[in-house]
């Protein structure tokens, strides 16, 4: 079977909706490919322009923080802009930020000089560069989630939904495959500039297709595909409208959102950790080069699809048994915040051989894969398609600040541990953390929103 493809017996109504998915799909995979460059090139980067643990911290820190900040305001952007044309506002902001990284020399000494001028501390020219290149990446990258997961709330019924969400996170997967397989080589030949910028000028040919082919369902859908959409549930018949404004005081004030929030914001740092630091985990502890990591990167981030699919897939099995969406993505959840244990042994199994933590981290990121595709749909489940993107922005926000502080925690216990040669300990307490972050998350969304209760009163 196909995951891709939707069951035969809803075929019949059209399945325009998974060209939509198809198009969300494509953009994560470049979303993704254009924030690993820096984790791909940074040991060789760090060695050039002389970084510290701390200050790669730093750096990946900066798109963390604004990303985060951005998240919020991004949300808003969607909700009031209407997908099509806050997505492309997003990817033509992030592209121009991912092409930017090949300039950050010459731009960090105008930022250098800048601060200078206004009294505050030196910052070294590469590392403010690097910082001011990453601020805009994160600007544009934070609308990628918002308008993809509002896409999602308008063309699918919310039986499919985490499914589709499912299949188009899968192209974070996909992303952090390719980048192993396509940066040190274009780094290797034309050098670590062309990087940077053959993969940012990728965003702008997506948005050609989505310009054409992306509209609100009612000029893209037939009648019966358009129908099936609108056919479970009664929020969703109330349309989305570019415009509509609901403050950002009276989301606060519901249970559900701080129940995103909690979620987002003690795990989304676990996979900010994976993919920024991975590589140079494996460079640190194994010694192993560009062209080494390929091979072990590929294998952990093909394993992350079957979770993002997969996990997207599992809440059908217990919503097949009478459980509402919500009550059936929460026991999936449960499930699937067990799985991250196992990295707990990646670090004291890790003598056997690297591929030991490569596959047991492979499990924990494929959890977390399949929590987000559920995470996210959470929101969709309860609140109505006007104020979905909002409560995605600010759930996104807290998740980017969990990633910074996960970002600084690691670059501080690397660069401490590092300086007694017990690199390994701060591995394995960052290891820790990541393996239990899960089911802290799951109990506090479980105390704040007990059972399903959709919100109708917005």
């Amino acid at each position: 079977m196909n995951l891709s493809e939707p069951p035969a017996s809803q075929q019949v109504v059209g399945k325009y909706r998974w060209t939509i998915c198809a198009l969300l799909f494509f953009a994560t995979t470049v979303n993704y490919l254009d924030r690993q460059v820096l984790s791909l090139l940074a040991p060789d980067l760090s060695k050039e322009f002389g970084w510290s643990n701390s200050d790669y911290a730093n750096i990946t820190a900066v798109f963390q923080f604004v990303y985060a900040i951005s998240m919020l305001f991004a949300g808003r952007v969607v909700d009031r802009m209407g997908t099509k044309h806050a997505y492309i506002l997003a990817i033509v902001v992030w592209s121009l930020g991912a092409v930017m990284h090949a300039y950050s020399v010459p731009m960090g000494e105008g930022v250098a000089a800048m601060l200078g001028a206004f009294g505050m501390a030196a910052v070294p020219v590469s590392i403010a560069g690097f910082m001011l290149s990453r601020a805009v990446l994160a600007v544009g990258e934070a609308g990628n989630f918002p308008a993809a997961i509002k896409a999602t709330a308008e063309y699918f019924p919310k039986k499919e939904r985490s499914f589709a969400t499912g299949i188009f996170n899968s192209g974070a997967n996909v992303g952090a495959i390719l980048a192993p397989l396509t940066v040190p080589w274009i780094a290797l030949h034309w050098g670590w500039q062309s990087a940077f910028i053959v993969i940012g000028v990728v965003g702008f040919v997506w948005m050609a297709f989505w310009h054409v082919m992306f509209d609100t369902p009612e000029k893209k859908l037939g009648a019966a595909e358009l129908a099936y959409v609108r056919s479970d549930a009664p929020v969703q018949a109330t349309q989305a409208t570019p415009g509509a404004k609901v403050p950002w005081t009276r989301l606060f004030g519901y249970r559900q959102t701080w129940a995103f929030v909690a979620g987002k914001f003690l795990t989304d740092g676990v996979w900010w950790f994976f993919l920024f630091w991975l590589p140079k985990y494996l460079s640190v502890q194994y010694g192993m080069g560009k062209a080494d990591i390929v091979l072990p990167l590929a294998v952990l981030y093909s394993m992350t699809m079957i979770g993002s699919i997969g996990g997207g897939w599992f809440p059908a099995y217990f919503m097949g048994k009478g459980m509402a969406p919500y009550d059936g993505r929460m026991r999936a959840m449960l499930v699937i915040a067990l799985f991250p244990l196992v990295v707990l042994l990646a670090q004291p199994l890790g003598y056997i051989s690297y591929w030991v933590p490569v596959l047991l981290i492979g499990i924990g990121a494929s959890a977390h894969q399949a929590w987000s595709a559920n995470i996210f749909t959470t929101v969709s489940d309860m609140f109505p398609q006007k104020t979905v993107a909002s409560v995605v922005g600010i759930g996104g926000m807290a998740g980017g600040l969990g990633g910074v502080l996960v970002s600084k925690l690691g670059g501080w216990l690397f660069d401490y541990y590092g300086a007694q040669n017990q690199i390994a300990t701060g591995y394995m307490i960052m290891f820790s953390i990541c393996a239990v972050a899960y089911l802290i998350a799951w109990g506090i969304m479980k105390t704040l929103v007990p059972r399903h209760k959709e919100i109708t009163d917005l």
